[in-house]
């Protein structure tokens, strides 16, 4: 056999490296992950209706770790509705090619739904007493005014087969040379490297910390007076405002509605406020991704842009269709003009095969779910879900003192000093007045950990799949495990996830404790030569092997699943 070539040695080095950190990723087993519920729209479901799937191990897992945020890929209707769809059409394989070379009809009419469903007259805005929540634009058309960050052009759908391919499309061809990208530090990775590949220059990209106005307002003025060189002047010889100041140049500001790590949510009018403040001529712009957010919030589940009626106030979101509508596909919802200039410069979208019939039957039936009301029961009961698992474990993890290290929950979800949680529940968030950026509560839930491997294997033995998330994914020091909630769900499933998560942290607490008990006891035992001692030789040792051994417990168990699962 020859030896490993020069390229497999470094790859294999590379992988062993990551072994050796517990960062390698693995795919999990397909027999244990796919473990979703049909979809529940009631905390009272039936333990017959909310079956799990089995894998071959014969194990029922509750799913905890999949973006079905309203368990659509189980809801039998859907199936029918899809099934249906599918015996109607009259293609349904394949797709031809490339959108520019073949153009299905199916492809065509389905963006044309989409444009009129995310563009087109929205639920009227709730009474409020205060000018936060008040909607900016109801109609969702692109106005350009001395104050507004869009395009005077109409607007627009372009479908891509993913979220990652529309975020690399976007950013690798839309900003113009000159021009400035502004980002969330949290950003998607996707358009990190749709960054990479733009004509920005590498001093006009642009990162702030998380959700922070602050961090981002400094970005943006460093930015607004930033001249190249050499500066320009005046006809009089004076040194001319530079190319963001007085609108030459473009800066595009990137966020997500809801991040996917943290589930946090981006102060959306607050930043386009921020944008329509500081550049007055109109050229700042803000892009959100609402892959997160789609078929959640917002009137029909149009996004949190929609909820807060800001879009007129947004030149492109992001909706993709894999996550809560339980399909496969994105859309960017933009100008005519951009969409126009995507589909000339796009090469995410313009070397690959499309999307086949199928897909797009299948994501169509998702929005017929969507605009006939039956999400809205679904996307209540998971928002309820989230409040319930929030305000359940937070005091039991205050009254058996877990230290943060152990277990904990992010600072966005802790009780501020008005409230008890400054969450809102699902019916203040729907009914009562509320200052726009007041978050409601997110399907996402991240139990911040030291030990997230150890966490979740332990669920995984108490039938509970939740994955683990660690660096790279997440910053170092932010290692979690990611909880989602799904509509299939019940209070009981939360209340068992819970139970599971307070009964390892205790475990590993009293483990903690047994440990430092015995090396303090060792520690005196090497001062017995000055401390008279009431033990017998041995006696110390038989103990501390005992503590040791007693308190290994669960802890042990969970440490032998993660040896052996290679999470």
């Amino acid at each position: 056999m020859p030896p490993p070539s020069a390229l497999e040695t470094k790859l294999s080095s590379s992988l062993i490296s990551r072994d050796e950190r517990l960062i390698r990723r693995r795919l999990p087993d397909p027999n244990a992950s796919i473990t979703l519920s049909p979809p529940s729209s009631s905390s009272t479901t039936t333990s017959s209706s909310n079956e799990r799937l089995r894998g071959a191990s014969n194990e029922r897992l509750i799913d905890f770790t999949s973006n079905d945020y309203l368990s659509l890929s189980t809801f039998p209707h859907l199936r029918k509705l899809f099934l249906q769809k599918l015996t109607d059409a009259p293609d349904i394989l394949g797709s031809g090619g490339s959108r520019l070379l073949v153009n299905g009809r199916a492809h065509s009419a389905f963006e044309t739904r989409l444009k009129e469903f995310f563009c087109g007259p929205t639920s009227p805005p709730s009474e409020s007493t205060g000018s936060g929540s008040e909607r900016t634009s109801g109609s969702g058309t692109f106005g350009r005014t001395a104050t507004s960050n869009t395009s005077t052009t109409a607007p627009a759908a372009l479908l891509f087969n993913s979220g990652f391919d529309a975020n690399v499309g976007f950013f690798s061809c839309i900003p113009q040379p000159g021009d400035a990208i502004v980002y969330d530090e949290y950003i998607h990775a996707s358009v990190h490297d749709g960054i990479r590949s733009s004509r920005v220059e590498k001093g006009l990209r642009r990162g702030f910390r998380h959700n922070d106005l602050g961090d981002l307002r400094r970005v943006l003025q460093e930015l607004k007076g930033y001249r190249p060189h050499p500066p320009y002047h005046t006809g009089t010889g004076e040194r001319a405002e530079g190319p963001f100041a007085s609108g030459t140049s473009s800066i595009f500001v990137s966020v997500e509605s809801l991040y996917s790590m943290d589930g946090t949510f981006s102060p959306l009018k607050s930043i386009s406020d921020i944008l329509e403040e500081m550049f007055p001529h109109g050229n700042a712009y803000l892009i959100v991704d609402e892959a997160h957010a789609t078929g959640i919030y917002g009137p029909q589940g149009r996004g949190r842009v929609a909820e807060l009626g800001l879009e007129g106030k947004v030149l492109a979101r992001l909706h993709t269709f894999g996550k809560a509508l339980a399909a496969t596909g994105a859309v960017i919802i933009t100008t005519e003009l951009i969409r126009d200039y995507l589909l000339n410069y796009a090469r995410s979208l313009i070397y690959t095969t499309s999307l086949s019939y199928a897909n797009i039957i299948a994501a169509d039936a998702s929005f017929d779910l969507l605009m006939d009301g039956t999400t809205e029961s679904l996307s209540n009961h998971l928002l309820n879900l989230s409040y319930h698992l929030v305000s359940t474990l937070l005091p039991h993890l205050e009254s058996k003192k877990i230290p943060p290290r152990i277990l904990s929950l992010p600072a966005h979800l802790l009780p501020s000093s008005s409230q008890s949680s400054h969450l809102l529940t699902t019916q203040q968030a729907r009914v009562k007045a509320h200052p726009a950026d007041t978050p409601p509560p997110s399907p996402i839930i991240p139990l911040l950990t030291s030990l997230p491997r150890p966490l979740s294997s332990y669920l995984l033995s108490k039938g509970m799949n939740a994955r683990p998330i660690t660096w790279p994914t997440v910053p170092k020091g932010k290692d979690r495990v990611r909880v989602c909630l799904h509509s299939g769900n019940t209070l009981e499933d939360v209340d068992t996830l819970v139970e599971g998560c307070v009964e390892w942290a205790v475990d590993v607490l009293r483990k903690e404790e047994a440990e430092e008990n015995v090396e303090a006891k060792n520690r005196r035992g090497k001062r017995g030569a000055n401390v008279d001692s009431e033990e017998s030789p041995g006696q110390g040792i038989s103990e501390s092997v005992e503590v040791e051994r007693g308190s290994r417990g669960l802890g042990e168990r969970y440490v032998t699943l993660l040896l052996e699962s290679k999470l």
